[in-house]
């Protein structure tokens, strides 16, 4: 009895709480942060925990359109902790709207104007770390569109006893990055210096946030990158590898060949986490280049922000896009003639041209190029009219009366088999953005007075693709239905140069896709070699998606791309609703992809670009040895590679340029289906190869 007492005498703070209010006023809908403060102070206890800490937060405030709005609470020592991000559409207010790590109703949960008590898109205990609370605290409300301005009428931050805890993680079986802003808020552009750690002890080895940082330990510059992708809650980031005098440095990360431009991809709008890299795989297996990617789990400043994917940057590298380097120097022919990288995207005055064409399907469209290599601030005015000059001769070819005729039509100019593979991956996908923005081409230095052709890709950001969304009917349809290539149909905020539509009225070009797409189905994109790799990832992050979802709770609720219909509250069930909407993809497109199979070999396309064509293998069905026979002389030398449908390589072969047939002894190979990689430079073609028991 004596002992009760004295804890309620002497341990006030146990059963006190203390509330505290912010400045309030106008918030501007421009994209800014709109920052309210609230001064703390006299706190029953310094240092924030589990016994004492932050625990609840009340906001009011009056918006027309619930959806543009974000808004964070950051503590004094820098921890940011969402509230809430995207929600109630198009409805009203904030009205007496509080947030409680224990409530049982989650915001997302909740309707317009949501008054009562909400667990909150992050963890309010994220900020009971030992901070000491006393200090300024920050209401972070950004205005993600515009039109519909706010008004912050009031709120406050309540601390007392039994709050929640951080979520600390100390170990993964993914690579673990630890990001230091050095006390710095990281912002979209420019780079502040930081430091970077990353530890990987190999498959199979649990590794700890206390290792030793094997993989990398040094300076690092970071942003925060993207466009849409950066209003949510789960930042995506730019990262330059530096040393310690500031400047870049070229360094080999978990892998991937050196170099100092990384990114680091957020899964925000991704509850499987697969469809970046599935698409890249796919585009890199065709024999083209695509970002190497690698997950990992991230914790920015001591706080775990969840499973990312560190990968390439996309550049003019020999490494990753191939081009010949272009310097300011190089500005008559043949130098000025590549490489160069261009795009469809966002645009203004200083970083993109105008086409004088508009897609044929839609005249007064304005289509517009964006300069990416040579970067718009140091791209020369040679450089520019070479490369625009170039593009104007590629579209009058492409709209002219003769447009295919192979000596003065589109095919002067363009690398047939890049758009053919860009065209099935993006349409495989039905990814939004794979026709408007986030769209490449690139094209090398003239050779030897060969005119070097522009290529599609490499192929780029499918956060919005794999999956039904509130767009037109094109990407709402829930049988599979649709095609990204008629986007400009939609009224798209940038437009699509639609080459894609004059493309298909050329039937050897429409018959080439034809052919290339039931040869890659009868591989790569076999529904049982796409699942093995989708279920293969989904195995991997089986322990860490546990985490990232304790982070973000996200699950079941439209948190990035607007889904159609009920959406799934388990990551199985991610997982399992990707696998079933890829096989009504790849029924309908079956049935509707364009062309005819009349002449196809269904061993690849057979233009001067694809010598390696493989037109036999026999017997196939084997038990012993199969023969392959090439139907012509490969330019180069060949590398053949037996790939089971995880992926792994089994056999490897090189085979001399001028060998016109070879026999493979696959008597080791346990029985099974397998994929028959033949490759020569950047050339790539695909078989499947049936082993029977023996």
């Amino acid at each position: 009895m004596k002992a009760t007492l004295f804890l309620l005498l002497f341990s006030p703070f146990c059963f006190f709480s203390q509330t505290f209010s912010g400045t309030i006023g106008l918030v501007t809908d421009d994209g800014a942060n709109n920052d309210f403060t609230a001064s703390v102070s006299g706190l029953g206890s310094t240092t924030l925990n589990a016994s004492f800490g932050l625990k609840i937060i009340c906001v009011n405030m009056t918006h027309t359109y619930d959806s543009d709005m974000e808004i964070l609470l950051i503590a004094p020592d820098g921890t940011n902790i969402s509230l809430f991000n995207n929600i109630g559409g198009s409805d009203d207010d904030f009205t007496n709207t509080c947030f409680d790590q224990t409530s049982a109703s989650t915001i997302s949960s909740g309707t317009a104007p949501f008054t009562g008590t909400f667990k909150p898109m992050g963890n309010i205990g994220d900020a009971n770390n030992g901070q000491n609370g006393n200090g300024t605290w920050t209401l972070r409300c950004i205005d993600h569109a515009g039109q519909d301005q706010g008004n912050l009428l009031s709120w406050d931050i309540t601390f007392g006893s039994n709050a929640p805890a951080p979520l600390v993680y100390n170990s993964s079986n993914l690579p673990i990055v630890l990001l230091n802003s050095l006390g710095q808020t990281i912002q979209s552009g420019p780079k502040i210096p930081a430091t970077m750690q990353i530890i990987w002890n190999g498959p199979g080895i649990t590794n700890h946030i206390t290792d030793v940082p094997n993989i990398y330990n040094g300076d690092i510059g970071i942003d925060i990158r993207g466009a849409y992708s950066a209003s949510l809650p789960q930042k995506p980031y730019g990262v330059e590898t530096r040393d310690s005098l500031g400047l870049e440095q070229n360094i080999s990360l978990l892998g991937m060949p050196a170099e100092h431009d990384w990114v680091l991809i957020a899964n925000y709008n991704d509850k499987a986490f697969v469809r970046n890299t599935l698409a890249y795989k796919l585009f890199s297996e065709m024999g083209h280049y695509a970002a190497r990617m690698k997950f990992c789990e991230v914790y920015l400043n001591g706080q775990y922000q969840g499973i990312y994917l560190l990968g390439e940057k996309l550049k003019r590298d020999n490494n990753r896009i191939n081009l010949s380097r272009l310097d300011t120097f190089e500005n008559v022919m043949p130098d000025v003639s590549g490489g160069y990288i261009i795009k469809n995207d966002y645009y203004d005055g200083t970083n993109s041209w105008q086409s004088p064409f508009s897609p044929i399907d839609h005249p007064g469209f304005d289509v517009h190029f964006v300069y990416y290599y040579p970067k718009p601030d140091k791209i020369t005015p040679q450089q520019q009219t070479y490369i625009q000059t170039f593009v104007n001769d590629l579209e009058t070819a492409l709209y002219a009366p003769n447009f295919t005729d192979t000596a003065v039509g589109y095919s002067k100019y363009m690398s047939e088999k890049s758009f053919l593979d860009y065209f099935i991956v993006n349409e495989l996908a039905r990814n939004v953005d794979g026709m408007k923005k986030s769209r490449y081409f690139n094209k090398d230095k003239d050779s030897a007075g060969i005119q070097s052709k522009l290529k599609a890709g490499p192929v780029w950001d499918f956060d919005w693709a794999w999956k039904d969304i509130w767009d037109c009917s094109y990407f709402s349809a829930t049988d599979g239905s649709g095609w990204t290539y008629l986007i400009n149909d939609c009224s798209p905020d940038v437009y699509s140069n639609g080459w894609y539509v004059r493309l298909l009225q050329d039937t050897n070009f429409a018959d080439h896709l034809r052919c290339r797409y039931e040869n890659l189905r009868n591989t790569i994109l076999d529904t049982t070699y796409l699942f093995n790799y989708i279920d293969s990832v989904a195995l991997d992050l089986d322990s860490a998606q546990t985490r990232h979802y304790t982070k973000w709770g996200n699950l079941g609720w439209n948190s990035g791309a607007p889904e159609v219909g009920t959406l799934p509250t388990t990551f199985q069930g991610e997982v399992d609703a990707l696998k079933a909407w890829i096989t009504r993809r790849i029924i309908w497109l079956d049935a509707n992809m364009p062309g005819s199979l009349n002449g196809c070999l269904y061993t690849g396309i057979n233009t001067t670009e694809t010598k390696i064509a493989g037109t036999k293998i026999f017997p196939n069905p084997a038990s012993e040895k199969i023969n392959l026979e090439f139907q012509k002389k490969s330019p180069a030398d060949v590398q053949i590679k037996i790939l089971n449908v995880q992926g792994k390589e089994m056999m490897n072969v090189n085979v001399a340029k001028n060998t016109a047939s070879i026999s493979l002894d696959v008597s080791s190979l346990p029985a099974g289906i397998y994929f028959l990689n033949i490759s020569a430079k950047d050339l790539s073609e695909n078989l499947k190869l049936i082993v029977e028991g023996r």
